[in-house]
């Protein structure tokens, strides 16, 4: 393709991606829309780290730009750049681009990983289930038919009554153009039964189910047909952390979102989410998080 007809296509998808966002989620806030999967985030300020478990998604920022952080890495994605994660990852996100008057514009469609396995075997193209994982998320250019598809999916919620039939269309137009770029391959491991790939990711179902019980790795290894030494090494290539690392970064993202969200008491959160010492709870409450959580709070209450 033309690198300049490339280029006029993508960024008038991009104009059409911000008129739709802005037309949709005309205020600040998260706004979810009437596809179920499909939400909008308008943002006119910097924003404060604010933690999350993603869900397998694709984000895209038509205007602005955010940074998604795991672990000690961070991903940064902007109009040239989009987000997608493979499994449920606990990410610390921030918005760094946003203004009044350029405000922050994006879009995360969640998807199922059973989708890319029918769309897989509907490509009738062989898959090679490599040995040597990557991380279950990543930042990739969008190609032109990539946005093209996502503005399709916009547009549809000028017409309410075409989105039951249209929508789940369209979306898996969207994750058939996600398969054709440089995350195709490693994408399609997550749906192949039997695959590392996609043992790991139903351990990941079960600790974030489960994050308020006590683990076992050996037995979470056994329950998705591994060995334990296998189950760590491809537990920490795609989620950059061990098994009870990601436990405990889920519990303490949980317990946080009690203390700011619900005022719960500290000694109460840290039971709620699994932790039978409030001490050690205000310990790697404070590792994590630079302070500990009454201190936390009283800093979030001052900058609300």
């Amino acid at each position: 393709m033309d690198t300049r007809i490339e280029s006029l296509r993508l960024e008038q998808a991009l104009q059409q991606l911000a008129h739709l966002i802005h037309q949709h989620a005309p205020s600040s806030g998260t706004h979810q829309t009437i596809v179920p999967s499909l939400q909008l985030m308008h943002a006119i300020h910097l924003s404060e780290p604010l933690e999350a478990v993603y869900k397998p998604s694709i984000c895209v920022v038509a205007q602005g730009a955010k940074t998604s952080t795991l672990a000690d890495e961070t991903y940064r994605y902007d109009p040239s750049n989009y987000l997608i994660t493979s499994v449920e990852l606990p990410i610390v996100g921030r918005i760094i681009e946003a203004s009044p008057g350029i405000p922050y514009l994006s879009l995360k469609l969640s998807f199922d990983t059973d989708m890319i396995l029918d769309i897989v075997k509907e490509m009738n193209r062989p898959v090679n289930i490599s040995t040597e994982l990557s991380r279950g998320i990543a930042v990739n250019r969008p190609s032109p038919a990539l946005l093209e598809s996502i503005v399709r999916l916009m547009q549809l919620l000028n017409e309410p009554e075409d989105v039951p039939i249209l929508a789940p269309l369209v979306i898996r137009e969207i994750l058939y153009r996600v398969l054709q770029g440089e995350q195709g391959a490693f994408l399609c491991q997550f749906a192949i039964i039997g695959s590392h790939a996609n043992n790991i990711a139903r351990a990941i179902q079960i600790i974030n189910r489960e994050f308020d019980q006590f683990i076992v790795v050996e037995q979470l290894a056994k329950s998705v047909n591994m060995s334990t030494s296998a189950f760590h090494k491809h537990f920490k290539r795609i989620t950059a952390m061990s098994p009870l690392q990601y436990q405990k970064t889920v519990r303490l993202q949980e317990a946080r979102r009690l203390l700011l969200t619900e005022s719960m008491q500290a000694a109460d959160a840290a039971f709620r989410v699994g932790y039978e010492s409030p001490s050690q709870f205000s310990r790697e409450y404070a590792r994590m998080y630079g302070r500990p959580p009454k201190q936390d709070v009283q800093l979030y209450l001052a900058s609300t």
